[in-house]
């Protein structure tokens, strides 16, 4: 037994070992390379003051370009500059990469051997010095103060570039509450809201604007001045993975909700305090075939009902009509649709065909990410590109396609030097690159960035602001979806002894009547999360655990568990509804349901005690059972057989 422990102990250090001599080596030429980036770089732009007003000279020839005169009309702007940018800036600025972010504001060149993940990133000095890009995806949160010096460090990198294009500073949804599941980064320094399936059970049209408005004013003064949202994609398909992102199945609802979004973001017009919106998934991610996401093969797109013009809606009666910045086309393969049964990305009658031409969109179009490459980490396979319909085709072959589509930014990619190749070997014209380098000047322009991209350190005072905490908080009230009440068992009385079951004890500490066994109480509250997972076979992938898809109902075991809970004592079952749970059993078994859409305990456990009465409406129905998700068709809204609750569903306090 000592010589196994021996063995054991000496086989634990070597691996210890071999690991911490991969990081410092990974270190080391990290680090060298990070110092041969910087060496590419120029100086500072200097001041010129021009009739007492003060320019900066990007490109540091001591003169006032057009370019750098913010007086000057933005499309004469635009083309000083591009006549003045080589094929590598030309190319790097059509790329757009997630980027880390260190904790204390410094540029990031060697992420932390704690995140494995970050191995697959660029350091921000290879993406702006060496790569020539120009906007960046951001992930992480580390503190107001942090993401302010960042963005100051990584503009005053940019500014060091031969003709100092700024950056554009892209993030996805941040607004969420702590532990909520679903699509938004935590961020806990901004104001809390609901899901955006939450904002569509409000149904209010003006609270959602004013959320758009409230993180408008947030993002910008963290620097985040592109927002990759919001989803006016249609929840059709209810065991899809991104349902949580988007404002339900019915589309005229979605439409109302997408426009108020965005305008909120935007304003009426685009200017240096809007943050632009990259609407997405055209033309409507809903519909996936058997409610498998896109991210990953086959990756195709049913639409048994015929119903392909109403996943449009959205995007014509609201993205469109707000005067949306920028689209992002989906993955998924739209099967039957169009002559070629390629993914939407690579898709000509889809991005020229229809979103140019039809739409007259004529912002940017920035596929999803990784289109071209996959995703590999030590050899293991994390996620293969989402070429569907091109599998076969060299990263090359799908990096034309997807230009000859008539896209103008590569998502998640940093291969500008493959596509300076493409144009050097004659495959793709230069004319062609201008053209979509033309449209995404021109919102750097529009968005003043080229004047000031800087930030004031009382930027971070935005935290903590009242008046949009309370907004949040009003949203997570008016989102709430009360589903049953049997004998107006709500609003609970405050002396009513209560048991928690999956309830945050932080937020719900306040309530004194709280119990410790279920026998004490006089009532149960129970919290429950959707279901999801897919069969044996299905997971091929690292990243496929991450979604939140396949079956809706619980497992048997799971299920007996909380019948056996909630039938001893009179139970209030809250459901949070990432997507449309099946709990029929569950629901028969409790004397009050309430539908939650990502809000804080808190809040939920006032209205249970009548602090407010609830008004939220279902932003879609709740099936009865999983046979009855799989007989239902893809594309259509509400259709499957004897629904448990219905779209638009939700009672009052009597």
């Amino acid at each position: 037994m000592k010589k196994f422990f021996k063995f054991l102990g000496f086989t634990i250090l070597f691996l210890f070992l071999l690991i911490l001599g991969f990081f410092t080596y990974f270190y080391i030429t990290t680090s060298s390379q990070s110092m041969k980036d910087m060496n590419l770089l120029g100086k500072e732009a200097p001041i010129l003051t021009i009739d007492g007003k003060a320019f900066r000279d990007l490109n540091k020839n001591g003169k006032l370009d057009i370019y750098e005169d913010s007086r000057a009309e933005i499309n004469s702007r635009v083309d000083d500059l591009l006549k003045q940018m080589t094929l590598e800036e030309k190319a790097g600025s059509m790329f757009i990469n997630m980027a880390a972010m260190n904790s204390t504001g410094k540029l990031s060149n060697v992420m932390s051997p704690s995140n494995p993940f970050s191995l697959l990133l660029e350091s921000n000095v290879a993406m702006v010095a060496r790569k020539k890009m120009t906007h960046v995806n951001i992930l992480q949160s580390p503190s107001p103060e942090s993401m302010i010096i960042w963005n100051n460090n990584i503009q005053k990198l940019a500014e060091k570039t031969r003709l100092g294009i700024p950056m554009t500073i892209a993030s996805d949804p941040r607004h969420g509450v702590p532990n909520a599941p679903g699509a938004s980064i935590y961020t806990p320094f901004f104001s809390k809201w609901p899901s955006t399936l939450g904002l569509a059970a409000t149904g209010d049209t003006d609270l959602t604007r004013a959320f758009g408005d409230i993180a408008r004013q947030e993002y910008l003064a963290m620097g985040i001045r592109l927002t990759l949202s919001p989803m006016a994609d249609l929840a059709t398909e209810p065991r899809w993975a991104r349902i949580n992102g988007t404002f339900g199945e019915d589309a005229e609802l979605a439409a109302k909700m997408t426009k108020a979004y965005i305008l909120g973001f935007q304003g009426d017009t685009i200017n240096n305090q809007s943050v632009e919106c990259m609407v997405k998934h055209f033309a409507g991610g809903g519909p996936q075939k058997g409610g498998m996401d896109a991210h990953f093969p086959p990756g195709k797109q049913a639409y048994p009902g015929n119903n392909f013009a109403y996943h449009l809606i959205p995007f014509e009666k609201g993205a469109f009509a707000a005067h949306v910045a920028q689209v992002m086309p989906y993955y998924g393969v739209p099967v039957g649709q169009t002559k070629e049964d390629v993914g939407f990305g690579y898709n000509k009658a889809i991005i020229t065909g229809l979103l140019r031409d039809k739409y007259h969109f004529e912002g940017i179009i920035c596929t999803d990410w990784g289109l071209v490459n996959d995703y590999k980490l030590f050899g293991i396979m994390v996620k293969p590109a989402a070429a569907h319909g091109v599998e076969n085709l060299t990263k090359e072959e799908r990096m034309l396609k997807i230009l000859d589509a008539g896209c103008d930014m590569f998502g998640g990619e940093s291969l500008t030097e493959d596509l300076v190749q493409l144009v050097k070997s004659g495959k793709v014209s230069e004319d062609r690159i201008n053209q979509s380098v033309k449209r995404i000047l021109k919102e750097k322009f529009r968005l003043g960035l080229f004047d000031n991209p800087y930030l004031k350190a009382e930027n971070a005072s935005i935290v903590n602001n009242e008046k949009f905490i309370e907004k949040g908080l009003e949203a997570q009230r008016k989102s709430l979806v009360l589903l049953k009440n049997d004998q107006s068992i709500l609003p609970l009385k405050s002396t009513t002894k209560i048991y928690l079951e999956g309830f945050n004890k932080e937020e719900s500490a306040g309530y004194a009547n709280l119990v410790t066994d279920a026998k004490n109480a006089d009532v149960i509250i129970i919290k429950l999360n959707t279901p999801y997972g897919l069969k044996p076979g299905e997971e091929k992938y690292l990243m496929q655990k991450v979604f939140h898809q396949g079956h809706l109902d619980f497992d048997a075991d799971k299920k007996a568990e909380i019948l056996k809970l909630i039938q001893t004592k009179p139970t209030i079952t809250v459901m949070n509804l990432e997507r449309p749970a099946v709990f029929p059993e569950i629901n028969t078994a409790s004397k009050a349901v309430i539908g939650d859409f990502s809000s804080q305990d808190n809040i939920i456990l006032d209205l249970i005690f009548g602090k407010f009465k609830p008004t939220g409406k279902l932003p879609f129905e709740l099936p009865s059972s999983m046979t009855a998700v799989e007989k239902q068709k893809e594309d259509v809204p509400y259709d499957s057989e004897n629904p448990l609750y219905h779209f638009g569903f939700g009672l009052g306090y009597q």
